[in-house]
């Protein structure tokens, strides 16, 4: 048996990989929107603006130019939560996220050197803040022989070689009398961003600007694009509001006009697998591809892409202007769903032991039960709802998880699978992997923005699969297929229970870690060791630590193949799995690992999880050893009536636990494995106690 299931997950791991790695070998670059190599390109710089700052009466230069452009969010995400002018240009600069440290603000003022000029004591970047991939952009440009000119300081640091240099420099606009005399052009407007500043930081109390105040400084700084744009001649322009205006992230605005304009349409680049939004790096490989440059190997970013859009401009703003309003949603309410859930969580198994040990109000219980398990496949579901354009988002956001929850709680309850112990359980389960399962084919447009997904405003993830997601998919593809072998090994089919079990958990595992589609590098590792050792509980196999040693090593190798299929493709191609490889292969890997080590370490003591993992193992464990005290023996029983659900629980917790060793989020993991399986194994145990005489699994 098992030579069987090893023969199994090698063989689903063969015919999904090897198509998949012979496309991503043979696949070529993207365009980048349309433009050829060796164009003219101009950077404009607006930093702070936002999407809600433009519109056709406020800002008429910016909306002409959009109305053929083609208009995406720009996640300007560097290295701290929210990000200044300073380190947003210096991100253009390095094609990678840089931050200088310390207080931040506005660029420093270049010294004029002839008709061009030099940041001043530019080698301290990479000297002292370790910021060694400064000057990156402009160093790529002045070797393939490319004249940069830039206007502000912030566009002097952006096309700064690695002297600090850049060929022709003025300090505005109003000082520039021949724009054609730039390959590259860089322009900073910093008439938005200006009223936040105080001396050259950016001031702590900046979201208090007034909405007029706001909207006079979006004027000025229209009114000076307005100036700008009619004198650069033949050129691609990216504008973009690379940088925030306060302590809050916002998603800013990006826009692309090709020479002769015909754009319209959305923005969008493979490094956030989004069709309208990108992140700042990707303007850095922008620049670099329409001048007709090669990338540094450093740059993460990659070229933009345009997307044909039918919308009209009126509705791609709105489009924009929403997902902003969702990512701040999603920002704001996180901390207080995850509190929320963690008080629902702990009153739940205080009053389930209090009740099963009376065995009163079983029913209530049970429904509880179901209903909290449904809670977090909700947090996906609800948005297929419009949630993000009500007039009050996050009131919306929360009513509406309540209503998906509910409903799905009853299906599982009332359907025609009511009867049966591991009825409601499967279908719970089912649901949950369908739908993350349907989300990563179709590009996870239900985990942006969700409750329990990413946000392209906080920028840590913007595809594929979360920490938390993975978790919830493990434990419920671990559940169903255990539900389904369940009934097989009673009717004497325990080696295609074997093979249901090693098989659809072999699916889900490859989506999961497939460059592209999941992108999940510690999912892998933790998914592999809860799916053998399920199969093995299943097959009836001694499962011991050794064993399950063996089986995260095997998920560690298994990723790591991954992952250099993926480092095999060109540069541009590469996702973050790829591109570990390369920095395992350059020695720069060390600072990945100590950063989600750190990271995985603090989230033990979040008081929004752990209480969550305390409270259901506390439960778990002492309901199996002590299940006359501790919940009238429902989980005993539960395993009785349907004996492989125990080896889906076991599997799962595997999974659970493996994960929050293996991945930044940590106790994330585990409780949201603990949040899903326990209430669901209580649930049937409590069915099955119902029941007078026998009755059926599911």
């Amino acid at each position: 048996m098992k030579h069987a299931l090893v023969a199994v997950v090698f063989g689903v791991s063969v015919l999904v990989l090897a198509p998949a790695a012979s496309a991503g070998a043979a696949a070529a670059p993207h365009g980048s929107g349309g433009a050829s190599a060796g164009e003219r390109v101009v950077l404009v710089g607006i930093p702070g603006l936002m999407w809600s700052d433009v519109t056709p009466d406020g800002t008429p230069n910016l909306w002409r130019l959009a109305g053929d452009s083609a208009l995406g969010s720009l996640s300007v995400r560097a290295v701290r939560k929210d990000t200044c002018p300073y380190d947003a240009w210096l991100t253009v600069s390095a094609g990678v996220r840089s931050a200088v440290g310390g207080g931040c603000g506005m660029a420093p003022t270049p010294e004029k050197d002839g008709e061009g000029a030099a940041i001043p004591a530019f080698s301290w970047l990479w000297e002292v803040r370790g910021q060694r991939d400064a000057g990156a952009l402009g160093q790529a440009l002045h070797a393939a022989g490319r004249t940069t000119m830039a206007v502000g300081p912030g566009a002097a640091l952006a096309l700064a070689d690695r002297q600090g240099r850049v060929d022709v420099y003025a300090a505005s606009p109003a000082e520039v009398t021949e724009w054609s005399r730039g390959d590259v052009v860089a322009v900073e407007i910093p008439d938005l961003i200006a009223p936040y500043i105080t001396g050259d930081r950016l001031t702590d109390a900046a979201e208090s600007l007034s909405a007029g105040a706001r909207r006079e400084a979006a004027r000025a700084a229209d009114a000076r694009l307005g100036s700008v744009l009619p004198r650069l001649g033949p050129a691609t322009v990216l504008v973009a509001g690379l940088s925030d205006h306060g302590s809050v992230p916002h998603l800013r605005a990006a826009l692309l006009h090709a020479p002769g304009g015909g754009a319209a349409g959305t923005l969008g680049a493979r490094s956030t697998h989004r069709d309208d939004m990108i992140i700042l790096p990707d303007l850095t490989a922008t620049i670099l591809a329409t001048a007709g440059v090669a990338a540094p190997p450093a740059v993460i970013g990659v070229p933009v892409e345009t997307h044909a859009s039918g919308a009209t401009l009126d509705e791609r703003v709105e489009a924009l202007r929403t997902a902003d309003v969702a990512g701040q949603t999603i920002r704001d309410m996180t901390g207080v769903f995850f509190t929320t859930l963690a008080v629902l969580q702990v009153l739940f198994y205080v009053i389930a032991f209090v009740l099963l040990r009376r065995r009163d109000g079983l029913s209530a219980v049970r429904a509880a039960a179901v209903l909290l398990a449904a809670i977090p496949v909700s947090t996906y579901l609800v948005n297929l709802t419009p949630w993000a354009r009500s007039a009050q988002p996050a009131l919306t956001l929360f009513a509406s998880v309540a209503v998906i929850a509910a409903a799905l709680a009853v299906a599982a309850l009332a359907g025609p699978w009511r009867r049966g112990v591991l009825g409601p359980l499967t279908v719970i389960a089912a649901v949950t992997s369908a739908v993350l399962l349907c989300d990563l084919l179709t590009g996870t447009p239900l985990q942006l923005n969700s409750l329990m997904g990413y946000t392209g405003v906080v920028g840590a993830r913007y595809y594929g699969l979360g920490n938390i997601p993975f978790a919830l998919l493990a434990t419920a593809v671990l559940l169903v297929t255990t539900s389904a072998a369940d009934r097989l090994v009673r009717t004497g089919r325990k080696g295609v229970a074997v093979t249901l079990v090693a098989a659809l958990g072999a699916f889900a595992m490859l989506l999961d870690g497939w460059p592209g589609v999941g992108s999940d590098f510690g999912g892998v590792i933790a998914f592999v060791p809860g799916i053998a050792v399920t199969a093995m509980i299943v097959a009836g196999r001694r499962v011991s630590i050794v064993k399950l040693g063996a089986f995260c090593v095997a998920g560690g190798l298994l990723v790591m193949a991954i992952a250099y299929l993926d480092y095999l493709r060109p540069p541009a191609g590469q996702t973050h799995l790829g591109r570990f490889v390369g920095q395992v292969v350059d020695g720069t890997f060390l600072p990945v690992i100590t950063r989600k080590l750190g990271a995985m370490l603090s989230t033990l003591l979040s008081p929004n999880l752990m209480p969550v993992v305390i409270a259901a193992f506390a439960f778990l464990v002492f309901a199996l050893l002590r299940p006359g005290a501790a919940s009238a023996g429902v989980l005993p029983i539960a395993f009785e009536r349907a004996p492989m659900l125990k080896a889906g629980l076991i599997g799962a917790l595997v999974s659970g636990l493996v994960g929050m060793l293996v991945n930044d989020s940590g106790a994330a993991v585990l409780s949201m494995a603990l949040a899903l399986a326990v209430p669901l194994v209580l649930s049937a145990g409590i069915r099955a106690l119902q029941y007078a005489e026998p009755a059926p699994a599911a």
